[in-house]
């Protein structure tokens, strides 16, 4: 018996030495270092016409830390001429639709300024901002600068050198990402000056052309300075995505954490998208997209918690509440985990 808790002392003293470790590896970036926390991603986190203009206040009261997608649209008024860039997933548009400034800036203000208040940065960032721009406009993507650098005392930055070498963060309580495009390249970094400073990063490059490939197959490239983040469909992880999901397997599990590792070695957030798990009334009355669904919630969550222990970054869904319990539920449980360990009595064997 004494045996056993001593080879328990020493597994935890093994997992300790490695947590410090890794750590200290992170210390300068806190929790916005790969591979350092799973965060719910709030899927397609916008109003449709009238409906279901309360999203971003059902992803805010699940909590922080949180990730908040906004689908961006180029918007021209064709009596006035007068353009605009308005949240919405695409046509038809009336031009009635909200602004980010109004709909995820003006709604994230109280919990922005009260964390720039009480200044425990321990958390930080508290809100991922996820832009999905559907047209990229040199013009649309301009006027989304010039709101970010409004707001840019909210925003995780990174300084912008003569290369792409990576730059320490300097951690807000908002992160910004973006796509992988080269237009979006093109403003969000060529365009800044070396000494200035970069509100939004970029996804890697992604060759889906077999999406089963090898994960350095699929993304090859290092991170860079714009280029932080991997941004991928579940079908990279299970051969026909969500609607030729079978059960949950152990090959699908070491699939899901060659993915992982293979992003945080490249010093990479990943991200998947998009795991749900609804009846058919239930995808109807939330306005749910049927290619993202696994037929149950419990299909749902066996995904969202191999996804957590595998240590993605961003899970998104549109159950936000749903899964947002559950990785409450999984991080109780390592935390209890890692205080039994530091329970039990030293004992040697005599």
């Amino acid at each position: 018996m004494r045996r056993i808790v001593v080879l328990a002392l020493l597994v935890c003293y093994a997992i300790t030495v490695v947590s410090q470790a890794n750590g200290d590896a992170q210390s300068s970036q806190g929790h916005a270092a790969p591979g350092s926390r799973s965060v719910m991603d709030a899927h397609n986190c916008y109003p449709y016409y009238e409906w279901w203009y309360d999203r971003i206040d059902r992803a805010l009261t699940a909590g922080t830390p949180v990730a908040i997608e906004q689908d961006l649209f180029w918007h021209t008024d064709a009596r006035t001429g007068k353009s605009w860039s308005i949240v919405a997933h695409g046509a038809p548009i009336s031009g009635r639709e909200p602004t980010m400034e109004h709909y995820f800036f003006d709604r994230v203000r109280p919990v922005v300024e009260q964390a720039l208040k009480d200044g425990n940065r321990g958390d930080w960032p508290l809100i991922t901002l996820n832009l999905d721009f559907k047209t990229e406009e040199t013009a649309h993507l301009e006027a989304v600068w010039q709101l970010l650098a409004k707001y840019q005392e909210w925003l995780t930055t990174a300084p912008k050198t003569v290369d792409k070498a990576v730059q320490p963060l300097k951690v807000g309580p908002i992160l910004v990402l973006t796509g992988e495009s080269d237009a979006q390249q093109t403003v969000f970094f060529d365009h800044v000056p070396a000494g200035g400073n970069l509100l939004v990063f970029g996804a890697a490059h992604t060759n889906t052309r077999d999406p089963m490939a090898a994960p350095e197959v699929l993304e090859p490239a290092l991170a860079d300075n714009y280029r932080r983040w991997w941004n991928n469909p579940w079908g990279v992880v299970e051969k026909g995505g969500q609607q030729q999901a079978g059960a949950w397997t152990e090959a699908d599990e070491q699939r899901l954490r060659a993915l992982v590792r293979h992003a945080h070695n490249h010093g990479l957030w990943i991200r998947f998208y998009t795991l749900d798990g609804a009846t058919d009334k239930e995808e109807s009355c939330n306005g749910w997209f049927r290619s993202y669904n696994f037929g149950s919630l419990q299909a749902a969550q066996a995904r969202w918690t191999a996804a957590q222990q595998a240590g993605v970054d961003y899970i998104a869904s549109d159950q936000y509440e749903e899964l947002r319990a559950l990785l409450r539920k999984g991080q109780t449980a390592s935390l209890a985990a890692n205080a039994r360990c530091q329970q039990i009595p030293l004992v040697t064997n005599r």
